[in-house]
């Protein structure tokens, strides 16, 4: 039996892998010494390249944004979201300040702030919450107008968000500029794909706004190799699949605004996607039993999927007196999926002919009101009223299960709040609030009825010094409540079998309706200097109290005989970390330098679940930290701009319980890009995504109870090579 006190995954080759990354910290740390000085003696020195004021306007007003704002907050703006010519909004969110993106490079994943698993950071678009089932990561570039990152949740935002908001703003129409088209091909490992977008500037008066669409048809292969090693009786089981899928999908978004008399405004979001996924592909397993048996079979797969999503949100403003102002939000929205899965040509009870299918529709709506009054003093008093409701009504089947998969289930959540953002003097200003929120859940499927009520009281206090008015340093400071709730599916899901032979790594699935939500005590601290031609220099700590903890345990089922993995409140836990952040320009900190401009940030995360034991007792899926270096350089005397940026996670091991274990491995991603200017408005885009591409592993383990599981995937990905002809028209 394996020692389970250390991990399954510790081999003595991975020291090798994490010690040489000790040395680069400190080299990044002593640079960072090295450049703090020099960038602050630099910031009052002269530009002296006057070309480039025109471009770096808007990065100066999203600076002084984030600068003003009383909540910590970093604004990424138009110029800075397409530097890179992401084919995808979740490559622009992974270079990010502590941003983390799961899954392998380049194939997308959950967006986490500080390292967090799902659900701890709070997605907004628009700054509502994003409807369900929608994925950010499915939005591209061109249908974003700015990125706004909050570390410390507010009242008038929502308070789920123990990891921080992401708040992503779509496209905003300016008359005077002119449409834009994007026509992309792509080659992956072999397969194509091509992406067009649009961008129109509607010029009728009276309205003003833009209009959006995105259509791609993409081929993408998968490959991933899983070993997965049982004892007793020293079992190996090896399985292969491959596979290459093909979407096809049209994105559509509008944003239409009227203006009036006395402040009044009318803005209206319509949203639509559509979206067809098949993939066809082989599965090849073997097993070795006692060391001489071998059992080996193959199947042909088919996986199907359509997605469809309408949505429309509104607000309507007005100006009720000289200090009132009145904002009515209001969104309305439906969603459908339908999903099967085959699996044919198995011969041996290693591999089942089998099917999934899985159809739910999604009806969602929200109702906001708020009221801000600006106040003598300096004060702005904000309150307001949140209304949401979510209706999923579901169908499964699964050939591996008799009872079938139906679920109703519905939440329901109201919120009101209130907030004071005030100027106290010269040097201090503060934001005060507090935000009361209820959500019930109801659902039933095959296990009968189910229900969960939840509510949080969440007080929140932010405060901003500047030690010299007159100076652009400043201190912020955070003291907060936040909290995660349990999703609909954690609390009601339906009983999901394993498709493969069931076991502690392969466990069956099922929610649990008794979940109470986590609840966080925070701090952050943070000090910033604002540098001349919009740079940034920061430094940010923060520390999270987390209490009932909700993680998935995997426990073996008497009644049944099958491993199941369940969500429990597991107990509490705590997170702190540290993340530097520096933009600027070389020439800013060494006179005879290219004006290179430079964008890098380390964050560094430590976290503990107090009831399970160590070592690697973290929580799920936070790495030890995450790093990003990139430069951008426009040539002089030639119409090229060249650039850059590397990404880090290092690998790292989880314990989840004192039998289960998790890996993940590390993942470095190095994307360069060339853009060569053919006139004014047209430009063509060299981009080379992941150019140095390395099999990502991931292993899953339990050991105890006189069981020993461990599995250990690899999946294959590849360098990406796009090439893009940009034109304004």
């Amino acid at each position: 039996m394996r020692d389970f006190k250390t991990s399954p995954f510790s081999k003595p080759g991975r020291t090798a892998l994490i010690s040489p990354f000790k040395p680069l910290m400190g080299h990044w740390l002593a640079a960072g010494c090295v450049c703090l000085p020099a960038l602050s003696m630099a910031q009052t020195a002269p530009a002296t390249d006057l070309g480039r004021i025109e471009i770096r306007s808007n990065r100066n007003n999203d600076t002084e944004v984030r600068r003003e704002s009383t909540a910590a907050k970093i604004v990424i703006g138009r110029e800075e979201i397409e530097k890179q010519g992401d084919a995808t909004l979740g490559e622009v969110l992974k270079r990010l300040p502590g941003v983390t993106i799961g899954g392998a490079p380049g194939r997308g994943g959950a967006i986490r702030m500080r390292g967090l698993g799902g659900g701890y950071t709070q997605i907004l678009m628009d700054g509502e919450r994003v409807p369900p089932g929608f994925s950010i990561d499915s939005l591209t570039p061109e249908q974003v107008e700015r990125i706004e990152i909050l570390r410390a949740p507010t009242a008038e935002t929502g308070a789920r968000a123990i990891a921080g908001t992401i708040n992503i703003v779509l496209r905003e129409g300016q008359k005077a500029n002119p449409d834009d088209l994007k026509i992309t091909r792509t080659q992956e490992h072999g397969e194509g794909s091509t992406q067009v977008n649009w961008v129109h500037n509607l010029k009728a008066e009276p309205l003003a706004g833009t209009f959006t669409l995105s259509a791609m048809d993409q081929k993408r292969p998968e490959v991933n190799h899983t070993v997965t090693d049982a004892e007793p009786g020293d079992d190996q089981r090896v399985r292969d699949v491959q596979s290459v899928g093909r979407r096809q999908a049209i994105h559509a978004n509008a944003r239409l605004q009227w203006r009036g008399e006395q402040g009044k405004s009318l803005t209206l979001t319509p949203f639509l996607i559509h979206s067809e996924y098949e993939a066809l592909g082989t599965i090849r397993s073997s097993q070795l039993a006692g060391g001489s048996a071998m059992l080996s079979d193959a199947a042909n797969t088919r996986n199907r999927s359509t997605y469809s999503m309408g949505r429309l949100n509104g607000q309507w403003a007005q100006r009720l007196s000289a200090d009132d102002r009145l904002e009515l939000r209001f969104g309305l929205g439906q969603s459908n999926y339908d999903y099967r899965f085959d699996q044919t040509g198995a011969t041996t009870p290693l591999l089942l002919n089998t099917f999934e299918t899985q159809n739910f529709e999604d009806r969602s709506y929200s109702l906001n009101g708020k009221w801000t009054r600006a106040m003598a003093n300096g004060h702005q008093v904000v309150s307001g009223l949140e209304l949401e409701g979510v209706r999923r009504v579901e169908a499964a089947n699964a050939a591996v299960s008799e009872d079938g998969g139906d679920l109703q289930a519905r939440t329901f959540r109201w919120a009101g709040y209130a907030q004071d953002e005030f100027k106290i003097n010269s040097n201090w200003s503060a934001h005060g609030g507090l935000r009361y929120e209820s959500i019930v859940t109801e659902g039933t499927n095959e296990q009968g009825f189910k229900s969960n009520h939840s509510s949080v009281w969440t007080p929140l206090l932010h405060a901003v010094w500047k030690p010299d008015a007159d100076k652009r340093d400043q201190v912020r400071m955070s003291l907060t409540r936040s909290y995660k709730t349990p999703t609909l599916y954690n609390l009601v899901a339906r009983y999901v079998p394993s498709r493969e032979t069931n076991s502690p790594t392969r466990p069956d699935r099922v929610g649990n309706p008794d979940l109470r939500p986590e609840l966080a005590t925070g701090i952050d601290v943070a000090f910033e200097r604002y540098l001349a031609g919009g740079g940034v220099l920061s430094a940010n700590v923060f520390r999270r109290n987390i209490s009932d903890l909700i993680r998935y345990a995997t426990a073996f089922n008497q009644s049944t005989g099958k491993w199941v993995s369940t969500p429990l409140n597991v107990g509490d836990a705590v997170t702190q970390g540290l993340e530097l952040e520096a933009k600027f320009r070389l020439d800013q900190a060494w006179a005879e330098a290219l004006p290179i401009d430079i964008r890098s940030n380390v964050s560094f995360f430590h976290s503990k679940v107090l009831q399970v034991p160590g070592p690697d007792n973290r929580l799920d899926q936070q790495p030890s930290m995450t790093a990003n270096l990139g430069a951008d350089y426009r040539l002089r005397g030639l119409p090229l701009t060249l650039g850059g940026n590397f990404n880090w996670n290092p690998d790292y091991d989880t314990r989840r319980s004192e039998q289960q274990w998790a890996y993940q491995g590390t993942k470095q991603v190095l994307d360069v890009y060339g853009l060569w200017k053919l006139s004014a408005n047209t430009g063509l885009r060299l981009t080379v995504s992941n150019l140095t591409p390395r099999d990502y592993v991931t292993g899953t383990s339990y050991i105890g109870n006189s069981v020993s599981e461990v599995a250990r995937t690899s999946t294959s990905n590849w360098r990406v090579v796009q090439l893009r002809l940009e034109m304004k028209i």
